[in-house]
């Protein structure tokens, strides 16, 4: 996946089926979906793959515990029938997860364990193993830093966890191996109408270059998340908010916060919210909040209350109490969820499941809400609304349901003690890569697995552009440890300017780049050490 071979696609294809705008969960999957039914598919996405919510995620593959006990039967329902897809096209990213919810009143061991009973019977077919009942010694056993007083029992059920922004490039890449092309650094800056008023193509801006593209496309699909009322508003001027952002931060802490392979779920805290602490990539991500954002933002900041908020309640429920100091990276995303149908609604009563809203005038099709979990039905019943507003494409069935996406490996072949695991059928390719030359093999930070290489193939074979999309989405070290991808940072960029033949100027501006935005993946003062 070449970026310039991609950009050189653009000008050999007269007009396109399909343009999708946005290159997170959504633009990704039903760029995959339009592609993989022969249409000519283009997706375009404004600054990198998965830049904005789709790399900000709690890394869950799941139906939705809390979901259920709202009542959202059809949204668990569908979600855990897609967590079990996911599980068998991506098994190179996907684990199956235990989850332990510790009881502290036995009404809520019965409760719990009759409520995840049924969503254990919701999966069916794609079930990843039975939910059980623990001793109250078990739960400690299992979780040694869990605060025992009062704890009567516990209960562990299984869900599925990911990494995202390596599922979004893997996307990308299946979509160029299905016959689509997709860029990044290309932002849409104007929508084009017939003498009828339906779009029939867009202006973008290639980011690197700066120059500007004008093509043509019969579909145009906005799948831009909290941004889509920009591009609702290039189309015909509607303030109306379609799209509620919500946000939700995440600590990273070391795994000595909670040693276990298992993770922990609290269903109801303080605020009535779920708290998760997980296991990801030999650390611990804990989250999450719903606050309600005004403006969208591709870097959201975590707010004062939500940092305290999740500080706190960590404490409450690990012997081991986190401190500011202990969070070795921070970081905030925006949920688009659908706009709330009566005034004052919380966003805890926003649906997550998604909507397709269709222009009959203009054609231009916009989906929301939504999450990672659903995201190939989401792009299967975009691309079927699309179909019938654009009735001169010839309708195709949707063949994603059990489509192998790019590094996919059968998940008993996944080594999930060898860092390199997410890059799945990759791995060999890779490895030949480190042992072509002894500095390929060189870690890029001596406190973590990251190698040269990886900065190589991110480069070659990932369309990685900047160091931030080596550092923060290729490999995930930004939002494991900032402070270690601070100290990385140059290197990085000594490597990729060595790989795009840029000069020492580049590389100055992409480490100050980089720096303005990991100061926000931090809780204390840090300085970049030589």
């Amino acid at each position: 996946m070449k970026r310039n071979e991609q950009l050189e696609k653009i000008s050999s294809v007269e007009k396109w089926d399909f343009i999708v705008i946005g290159g997170g969960a959504s633009g990704l999957g039903i760029a995959l979906d339009a592609s993989s039914r022969g249409y000519k598919t283009l997706l375009l996405e404004a600054y990198d793959f998965a830049k904005g919510t789709s790399s900000r995620s709690t890394k869950l593959v799941h139906g939705g515990v809390r979901y259920l006990a709202n009542g959202d039967v059809a949204l668990v329902k569908e979600a855990l029938r897609e967590r079990g897809r996911l599980a068998k096209n991506a098994g190179h990213l996907f684990k199956n997860q235990n989850f332990i919810i510790p009881n502290y009143t036995l009404k809520d061991s019965v409760m719990y364990r009759i409520g995840l009973g049924i969503y254990d019977y919701l999966a069916g077919k794609l079930s990843l193993g039975k939910t059980i009942a623990i001793s109250k010694q078990e739960a400690k056993n299992r979780l040694p830093t869990l605060n025992d007083k009062d704890l009567k029992n516990g209960v562990v059920y299984k869900d599925g966890q990911f990494d995202d922004a390596r599922l979004a490039i893997n996307l990308a890449q299946t979509i160029v191996e299905q016959g689509g092309t997709v860029l990044n650094y290309a932002k849409v800056t104007e929508l084009h109408k017939n003498s009828q008023g339906k779009i029939d193509g867009v202006t973008f801006i290639d980011g690197l270059s700066q120059q500007e593209h004008k093509i043509l496309g019969t579909s145009i699909i906005n799948a831009t998340g909290v941004f889509m009322n920009d591009i609702l508003s290039m189309d015909h001027g509607i303030n109306k908010k379609f799209v509620v952002p919500s946000q939700g931060i995440h600590l990273i802490l070391d795994k000595s916060f909670l040693p276990s392979d298992d993770a922990l779920m609290i269903p109801k805290t303080s605020d009535g919210r779920v708290l998760f602490a997980v296991p990801w990539h030999d650390r611990i991500v804990v989250g999450t909040t719903d606050t309600l954002i005004e403006e969208p933002s591709y870097e959201p900041i975590p707010l004062e209350q939500e940092i305290t908020f999740i500080l706190d309640t960590a404490g409450q429920y690990l012997t081991k109490q986190p401190t500011r100091d202990d969070v070795l990276s921070i970081f905030a995303g925006l949920r688009p969820l659908a706009a709330p149908e009566k005034a004052g609604q919380s966003t805890k009563e926003v649906s997550r499941s998604h909507k397709v809203i269709t222009d009959p005038t203009s054609g231009l099709v916009t989906i929301t809400g939504g999450k990672w979990t659903t995201y190939r039905q989401m792009s299967e019943d975009t691309v079927d609304e699309a179909l019938k507003v654009h009735s001169e494409l010839v309708a195709k069935p949707c063949v994603t349901v059990n489509l192998s996406i790019h590094g996919n490996i059968p998940r008993e072949q996944v080594n999930l003690n060898d860092h390199l695991y997410v890059y799945g059928a990759d791995i060999p390719a890779l490895k030949e890569l480190m042992n072509s030359h002894a500095e390929m093999a060189e870690k890029l930070h001596p406190n973590q697995p990251y190698t040269v290489a990886e900065v190589i193939w991110a480069v070659r074979e990932e369309m990685a552009q900047t160091v931030e999309d080596v550092l923060s989405r290729r490999v995930r070290m930004l939002f494991l440890d900032s402070r270690a991808a601070i100290d990385s940072a140059a290197k990085v960029a000594h490597i990729m300017a060595q790989e795009l033949g840029k000069d020492e100027q580049w590389q100055q501006q992409q480490v100050a780049k980089f720096l303005e935005v990991a100061r926000h993946y931090l809780l204390v003062d840090y300085q970049p050490q030589a």
